[in-house]
């Protein structure tokens, strides 16, 4: 009987701490919950709702993987229960384990086809995979059961959002909105749709909603500064920026974009110093490299120029702008024929290879960088134009140049490339074409007219070669 009793005891004390670990939950002190419910497993491993407890309160933690432990250890108890199964499902989205998501929420299809969290959180799993046709197709099998469901407007906006179809987007969330107004950061996401779709105005009204309900969330008020900027209100920018560093110190974007308004401002000095606090912050950010080696090309140290712009190579992202804006000051660098003042000269020698060499091959990374991420990129092709001159290469370069002209072909710039690239090919009518098109276009500077005696001179020299070659017998 003693045993008996002291086993009773014991699992009375593991019910005792389980609902203390509930209690603990509830109040949002999660390490302490945690603790709790493992002392009570600890007792009685064999209780599933404890383990389903377990997981959740490691998913307030975002400790998925830990999570997915803990449902599964629960469903080896109770294979058949769909809310375990359903956070199962949510946490393999969350750990892009899509095929385990989409196969768990089918089961739970099976097992009750009216239980509707199994196709409103489908909406997720779909969207991340980048099938939203499957998306929107559980969004109104949704909607059969629960036509009011806010989550499911939140979650098809998402899908919404990422294939550019941002006033749907809107639309959708409004409903979120309207059905649920606390969902979180609701209006911080209209405001983006709002701001993405190019209503300025409308995206600062729902920013300043957000703010008004969360008014220390820097990630919000980063991105309004961002809108502000955008806007032209530098000054109200500044503030925001401002404001981020006074909550959080360490924020190193905000940082760089003060010494970015610093550095359109000409405020070089309070822009370097900016710039490498950032770094300082964040040695992995991309942006302040870029700029530091703007700054010394400018002073004309282009040994501490190209040391910042490999650095910045390093960290870029995928955005074309940026890796052909790298690729035009490694060209900078290392350009010892062009003259300095302008970005294309004529009356180039062949073999044009000099002592900055690896600073044309950095540039030429930059470019197939720049392609990859926008094939399509006007000025990237015009850059392969001036990289292939610069080498001596005037069929490239004339190449490049004809892909740009053929995206942009009111580029006055690429068609005074091409037609000095042409010129080093000694083909002297489309030399004339494309100076005629440059023309056609309202140029008449000095290079253009530089190009057109260069014509007349071959054209005379041609014909004179032509009368000489008559006068023999």
């Amino acid at each position: 009987m003693l045993f008996d009793e002291n086993e009773f005891n014991s699992y009375d004390n593991a019910e005792h701490k389980a609902r203390k670990a509930f209690e603990l939950y509830e109040d949002g002190k999660i390490s302490q919950a945690l603790t709790e419910i493992e002392a009570a497993l600890q007792i009685n491993p064999a209780n599933s709702s404890w383990h389903f407890d377990k997981a959740l309160t490691l998913d307030a933690v975002n400790k998925f993987d830990e999570a997915i432990v803990e449902y599964e250890a629960a469903l080896e108890l109770n294979p058949d229960d769909v809310e375990a199964l359903n956070c199962l499902a949510v946490d393999y989205t969350r750990t892009c384990q899509y095929d385990r998501a989409i196969a768990t929420f089918e089961y739970i299809q099976q097992l009750d086809p009216q239980f509707e969290p199994c196709y409103c959180n489908r909406i997720i799993a779909y969207t991340e995979m980048g099938q939203h046709e499957l998306a929107e197709q559980m969004f109104y099998l949704s909607q059969q059961i629960e036509p009011d469901c806010a989550l499911c407007y939140y979650n098809i906006g998402n899908s919404l959002f990422m294939q550019g179809r941002y006033a749907k987007a809107v639309s959708c969330w409004l409903k979120t909105a309207e059905l649920e107004p606390a969902h979180p950061q609701i209006n911080y996401r209209i405001a983006q749709a709002c701001w993405a779709d190019g209503d300025l105005a409308r995206a600062h009204e729902y920013f300043l909603t957000e703010l008004r309900i969360d008014p220390g969330n820097v990630d919000v008020i980063f991105d309004f500064g961002l809108l502000l900027l955008e806007a032209g209100d530098i000054e109200s920018a500044k503030e925001k920026f401002h404001r981020i560093l006074e909550l959080s110190p360490d924020y190193p974007q905000a940082l760089f974009y003060l010494g970015e308004i610093a550095f359109a401002n000409s405020d070089y000095a309070k822009a370097v110093e900016l710039f490498k606090r950032a770094l300082e912050k964040d040695s992995m950010l991309s942006g302040p490299s870029y700029r530091l080696g703007q700054y010394a090309l400018m002073t004309g140290d282009t040994k501490l120029a190209r040391n910042y712009f490999v650095t910045e190579m390093e960290l870029a992202g995928v955005d074309a702008s940026v890796w052909v804006s790298m690729a035009s000051m490694f060209l900078n660098i290392a350009s010892t024929v062009f003259d300095n003042r302008q970005q294309f000269g004529v009356g180039l020698r062949g073999g044009a290879e000099h002592s900055g060499n690896s600073n044309l091959e950095y540039a030429a990374c930059c470019l197939e960088s720049a392609l990859q991420a926008d094939f399509a990129n006007a000025d990237a092709y015009y850059y392969l134009g001036l990289l292939a001159a610069m080498r001596g290469r005037f069929a490239e370069a004339a190449q490049s140049f004809m892909h740009c002209l053929d995206i942009r072909p009111d580029s006055v710039p690429a068609l005074k490339g091409c037609a000095a690239a042409l010129l080093g090919m000694g083909r002297m009518d489309q030399v004339a074409e494309k100076v005629a098109q440059a023309e056609a276009l309202g140029c008449a500077d000095d290079q253009l007219k530089m190009l057109k005696r260069k014509i007349k001179f071959a054209r005379l020299k041609n014909r004179m070669s032509d009368f000489l070659r008559k006068l023999r017998p």
